[in-house]
């Protein structure tokens, strides 16, 4: 199939702490102009499960499909994206492993000065991050109620999706666009930057959190738009 032909159909992968809940306002928006949404509710317990879920739902999708991820989920999209009805990929704030790399290794050497992310240490092998802390390092342009449900709602973090490695990344053979969240605080903007050359995307930015999914729905899904249209 062709990269290039118009996708009609979208789907959307979460990332860590969170669930697909998140991407109601992108839903919204894109349904709304018609295309076909499909919101993957990974478990997030290890990267092979997560991308396994992932191409279940890109099983059932007709035709062209824009595959998107936010935060760890880009680890999920380059894992799951080189599936045939996958004709781009859209990387919002996430991580973009390239092949034998993962969360773990992008997060090992972070730059002088980068805000440290408030993850508590391992339970069980399972990640949280600080509740107490959560709305302003990953939610600060939310409103506080909304930023305290999503702290008190988290979903464990597998240490085997953090530590899960790309084993052929599918931005090395498909369209790819990457929005960058400027005021995040839970992946640094330059890293996303930096992730995003090398991978030669399109890059969009736009001022917000790292809940920018949340926070900014127009702008994402207006990303997902041009991505969908293969511009």
């Amino acid at each position: 199939m062709s990269s290039t032909a118009t996708a009609r159909n979208v789907v959307l992968v979460h990332g860590g702490f969170v669930d697909g809940s998140g991407w109601r306002g992108v839903h919204d928006l894109l349904t709304a102009d018609g295309y076909r949404v499909s919101v993957v509710q990974n478990p997030t317990l290890s990267l092979a499960g997560d991308a396994a879920v992932t191409r279940l739902i890109l099983d059932a999708q007709d035709g062209p499909t824009v595959l998107v991820g936010h935060s760890y989920g880009g680890a999920v999209i380059s894992e799951a994206g080189t599936h045939d009805n996958v004709s781009a990929l859209v990387y919002v704030a996430a991580f973009v492993p390239d092949k034998d790399e993962s969360v773990n290794t992008l997060i090992a050497d972070p730059p002088p000065g980068a805000p440290v992310p408030p993850i508590l240490p391992p339970v069980d092998g399972y990640l949280f991050l600080d509740k107490e802390k959560f709305a302003h390092s990953f939610a600060a342009d939310l409103p506080a109620a909304d930023a305290r449900f999503l702290a008190d709602s988290q979903v464990p973090w597998g240490l085997d999706a953090l530590g899960g490695t790309v084993t052929a990344p599918a931005w090395r053979v498909k369209p790819t666009h990457y929005l960058v969240a400027t005021d995040d605080r839970m992946i640094p903007p330059p890293a996303q930057h930096a992730m995003a050359e090398r991978a030669g995307a399109t890059v969009t930015e736009t001022a917000a959190s790292h809940a920018v999914y949340v926070s900014r729905p127009e702008q994402v899904a207006a990303v997902i738009k041009a991505a969908a249209n293969g511009s």
